[in-house]
């Protein structure tokens, strides 16, 4: 399905004007992996119907716990040119891991992956640790502990992003182990032999 269609096609929700939640997709400027707008002029800031409504749920969890904060969508749909595109970036660099072989298929491609971040209503997003993208191993959720214990992240940051994935996880979304920010919702396998691929 392509990306300029998602509009007239009722399995995909926009998220803009969404409650309690903000949308500043990195990819769409300069500040990102490849330090360039990769989706000009198309608006990536679609979610299949299913995700949306679960980020809208997730939103509703936050707001309950705490009102002062918002989440930030980082990113959604990727077309899977895009997907390419970081590809050819990264293969056969250490980087490669935190990537999806776009022949496999990122879940972002699909509809069904946010990329994520908290922030105040002003949009001053809250300190976790490293940057979104960041490829090192203060990213990864799954060594936060030993991060911890070794003085690479602080309790606060640790606190953040626990809030962030109890909020997601709340909403049925689940996260990996190597990106506090990615988030996917459904079954991955399911969505790759089901799905409409985004182009």
């Amino acid at each position: 399905v392509a990306i300029d269609s998602l509009g007239r096609d009722g399995r995909y929700r926009h998220l803009r004007g969404m409650p309690g939640v903000q949308v500043d997709l990195r990819y769409a400027g300069p500040h990102n992996l490849l330090g360039r707008d990769l989706y000009s002029p198309h608006d990536c800031a679609w979610l299949h119907v299913q995700a949306a409504s679960a980020l809208e749920q997730a939103a509703r969890a936050l707001a309950a716990r705490r009102s002062d904060l918002q989440l930030r969508v980082l990113d959604a749909a990727r077309p899977q040119r895009v997907q390419e595109l970081f590809w050819a970036h990264v293969v056969g660099t250490p980087m490669q891991r935190y990537f999806a072989d776009p022949a496999r298929g990122s879940i972002h491609s699909f509809g069904m992956a946010v990329d994520l971040t908290l922030a105040d209503p002003d949009g001053r997003e809250l300190d976790m640790g490293t940057g979104f993208d960041a490829t090192t191993e203060r990213s990864h959720p799954a060594l936060e502990a030993q991060l911890l214990a070794q003085g690479q992240l602080t309790a606060a940051q640790v606190a953040h992003r626990q809030l962030l994935r109890e909020t997601l996880q709340q909403a049925g979304w689940q996260g990996i182990g190597t990106e506090w920010w990615h988030f996917d919702f459904g079954d991955r396998e399911a969505v790759r032999a089901d799905w409409p691929l985004i182009v």
